[in-house]
């Protein structure tokens, strides 16, 4: 609620002489703060609220509060945070930007940048490219490790605490009935139980963090070219203190909502290449579906709230709790392992295909060739030389695969392996991976006439690979023979290559 009348504050901030500029200024407005675009600054206010989760009450706390957001987002936002100034009543009555007098409020002073460079615009625009979110993906990766552990408790505890939130927001609501509310709560519970020991484990490991909190799509922003987190939760340190992956879980969860399910799955797979968190993979489902649940009795709140958009919040709402519904359905482990010579595709239609396979975010991809960047310690991107291709150190990158998709498996995840896989003893080790009877594995060959691959790995600029035309040459040199798994025609367009092999899933009896 509010608690404070700032009239007066924003009279001064909305105009233009304040700042000494003519053109008017931007207000944009949510449901704690007020941001007044002015000229090349922003001037970010705490609304005056008193809420369970946010004490904006008084002059004092709203002023600390700026504080800690330039503080916490400095890591993240370089060059955006520009301070913090104080408003002040001076003793002519007169309201004014830092100086001696009263304090009546303060703002966060930022760079102003270009609105549609916040993602979720970019996102719009089809702005947002495989390679700017793996970036992203790395920075996160960056900040979860930097970011300070906050002891060995809380993991399911702390879940439990967000699930009596969601509870008691689904029950004020009129836009779910009482057996969809409940139903959805039991679901959530029964899951937890199941799922506790997991989350309990990582925050023994020390993966109970203090984070980000709101890490969506409009909380990052392109800045001089590069991606920038910013907004990140600092008036509740409960709430931003939370598992790392819950941390990540907005973000795919945000990407799988609007659309951007092969984006969501990159971010996934490129954030678990560069962290130790192979072992919470399992979880993100489920985080996933409580940021979606948060979301929507967080607008199915606003429903009351703002009738002339209530139709449309309606909307949107019951889209967040379909999406938490069907994040929360069990899904078997499976294992299809891509193989092919270079320059058939197996990348392209591993990456397509893994949204298909299990839960969103969709499989974890455990790829030859990042695994062999890593072990040699470079950025994927970056090409290694010959000796990184010997026969002992492909032998590791081979073990290394099969070791992680036995243990995302034997947690009950779905992993697509993507690899050449043209030596038998290769394909055995990936296929015994799936250690488990019930674990069922398909091996799918990628075959393309020779001249196809010529031109695929030809014209290759960007990517992991390595592999060159004299590669593909000694590859086509060399016999193979029968690799026992199912062929398919690579010259097809990726999609139909994935949706014949999703024809093969579901009609292999192994499959």
């Amino acid at each position: 609620m509010i608690v404070e009348d700032q009239s007066d504050v924003i009279a001064y901030l909305k105009d233009p002489a304040t700042y000494g500029i003519s053109d008017p200024v931007v207000v944009m407005e949510t449901h704690i703060s007020y941001i007044f675009l002015a000229g090349d600054r922003a001037y970010k206010m705490k609304r005056a609220v008193k809420l369970p989760y946010v004490d904006f009450s008084t002059p004092g706390l709203r002023l600390s509060a700026c504080r800690k957001e330039v503080e916490l987002n400095a890591t993240t936002a370089p060059g955006l945070y520009l301070g913090v100034k104080r408003i002040v009543r001076g003793r002519d009555g007169t309201v004014r930007l830092d100086g001696e007098g009263m304090l009546l409020d303060a703002v966060v002073e930022m760079e102003r940048f270009d609105q549609e460079q916040l993602f979720d615009r970019m996102a719009l625009a089809d702005g947002l490219t495989p390679a700017l979110m793996t970036e992203v993906a790395r920075m996160i990766v960056r900040f979860h490790r930097a970011a300070p552990t906050v002891g060995t408790e809380g993991g399911a505890a702390n879940m439990a605490g967000v699930l009596e939130i969601n509870e008691a927001g689904f029950a004020t609501s009129r836009v779910f009935t009482d057996e969809e509310t409940t139903a959805i709560g039991q679901q959530f519970r029964r899951k937890l139980s199941h799922l506790a020991d997991r989350m309990d484990k990582r925050a023994e490991a020390g993966k109970i963090r203090r984070c980000h909190g709101d890490l969506h799509l409009r909380n990052i922003c392109l800045l001089d070219g590069e991606p920038r987190l910013f907004d990140c939760i600092e008036f509740n340190d409960q709430i931003a203190t939370v598992d790392t992956l819950y941390d990540l879980a907005f973000l795919l969860m945000d990407l799988w909502h609007r659309g951007f399910s092969q984006l969501a799955n990159l971010v996934m797979n490129r954030y678990l290449d560069e962290s130790d968190d192979e072992d919470g993979f399992v979880l993100l489902p489920y985080y996933m579906a409580v940021r979606a649940a948060v979301r929507a009795h967080v607008t199915a709140t606003q429903v009351e709230e703002e009738s002339p958009n209530a139709a449309r919040l309606a909307d949107e709402a019951r889209s967040y709790f379909d999406l938490a519904q069907s994040l929360l359905r069990d899904e078997p482990p499976r294992l299809v392992a891509i193989g092919g010579l270079s320059g058939s595709g197996k990348t392209t239609v591993a990456e397509a295909l893994a949204t298909k396979l299990g839960p969103p975010p969709g499989a974890r991809i455990v790829e030859s060739d990042r695994i062999r960047k890593a072990m040699h310690g470079v950025a994927a991107e970056t090409r290694l030389p010959a000796a990184a291709y010997r026969g002992e150190i492909s032998e590791r990158v081979y073990r290394e695969m099969a070791w992680r998709a036995s243990l995302i498996l034997s947690e009950g995840g779905t992993v697509v392996a993507d690899a050449v896989f043209d030596r038998s003893d290769h394909r055995d080790l990936i296929e015994k991976a799936a250690k488990d009877p019930h674990v069922p594995f398909c091996g799918i060959w990628l075959e393309a006439d020779p001249a196809i691959l010529w031109q695929r790995v030809d014209g290759r600029k960007d990517g992991p690979s390595d592999a060159t035309v004299d590669i593909l040459a000694r590859q086509l040199d060399r016999k193979i023979g029968d690799v026992g798994w199912q062929k398919i025609d690579a010259a097809l367009p990726p999609e139909e290559v994935v949706d014949a092999i999703l024809h093969v899933l579901s009609t292999s009896p192994k499959g």
